[in-house]
């Protein structure tokens, strides 16, 4: 009787402990995970405007520890930017989280964590091979990678964990890709990234949506804008996969990076289309 009684308190005890989000959160604070590149990072300079209309509703977790903006890694803080690092600029994370804020009902929170690295291609949050792509990499990008303690993706798992205690994780934002133009198996290596996060994390496909945005357009002068068409596969390989359009968002004379007007623009439609998706989740539960 004994043996089968430690038998059943060890089971229940490891279901518990692989389902992160079966204890502590408050339902009404919905968290989002970013990653990527530079224009996830934030590249454009901050502006005033860009510090208003934020209140205790939305939230960020610091990902490394910021002395100088008095931020610790893991704690919530109110979003005004940077988002990302300590020195970062605005991100499509800034104005996300002011459309849901603007979109949802005033008990909701809004929580993001931003783990993202300029320059870097996917292979860098390949939980498995990340190690081998570092070493190989400029001692600029080196650099970046350490401030994470070399391995960004398993600093993002970290700050997932700690907000699961907090809230709900309710979806994942990308923006990547310039440094993987024309890789064509680019679909597949964000599949696995994303699969990835979803067994760390204890969370379901159907329940997660991945948002993934364009690289800056054509018509914006983009240097990448060939990577769009491979980008739009994604939902192929994904399939809770949406592709957010960067059509007119404003691009800077480096042909890579939005301007902080672009970037307030692809914000909101990364965090349009999110509302769509939670109200319908929302209609099918």
């Amino acid at each position: 009787m004994e043996k089968i009684l430690s038998s059943i308190i060890l089971l229940i005890t490891t279901t518990v402990m692989s389902v992160p989000q079966l204890y502590g959160q408050d339902p009404d604070f919905y968290i989002f995970l970013n990653f990527g590149q530079s224009n996830m990072e934030g590249h454009a300079r901050v502006q005033p405007e860009d510090t208003l209309m934020v209140n205790d509703r939305f939230q960020v977790m610091e990902a490394v520890d910021c002395p100088d903006l008095d931020r610790k890694k893991g704690q919530w803080y109110l979003a005004k930017p940077p988002l990302c690092r300590c020195k970062t600029g605005l991100t499509p994370a800034d104005y996300f989280g002011r459309t849901l804020m603007s979109g949802l009902s005033k008990n909701i929170k809004i929580g993001v964590i931003n783990v993202s690295v300029g320059g870097c291609k996917i292979e860098l949050f390949d939980k498995e091979n990340y190690q081998s792509y570092v070493e190989t990499s400029p001692d600029w990008l080196k650099n970046l990678v350490r401030e994470y303690d070399g391995n960004p993706y398993g600093r993002l798992i970290e700050m997932a964990r700690l907000a699961q205690k907090d809230g709900v994780i309710k979806g994942i934002l990308l923006h990547q890709g310039e440094s993987n133009t024309g890789d064509k198996e680019w679909p597949k290596k964000v599949k696995e990234v994303y699969e990835n996060i979803l067994r760390d994390l204890g969370l379901r496909n159907k329940d997660i949506p991945l948002l993934a945005g364009e690289m800056v357009s054509e018509e914006e002068g983009g240097k990448c804008a060939s990577m769009n068409p491979i980008i739009a596969t994604l939902p192929e390989v994904v399939p809770n996969a949406h592709v957010i359009s960067s059509k007119d968002c404003e691009a800077v004379d480096d042909g890579l990076h939005f301007s902080a007007a672009g970037y307030r623009k692809l914000g909101m439609r990364y965090g349009e289309k999110m509302l769509s998706l939670l109200e319908s989740n929302t209609t099918k539960n």
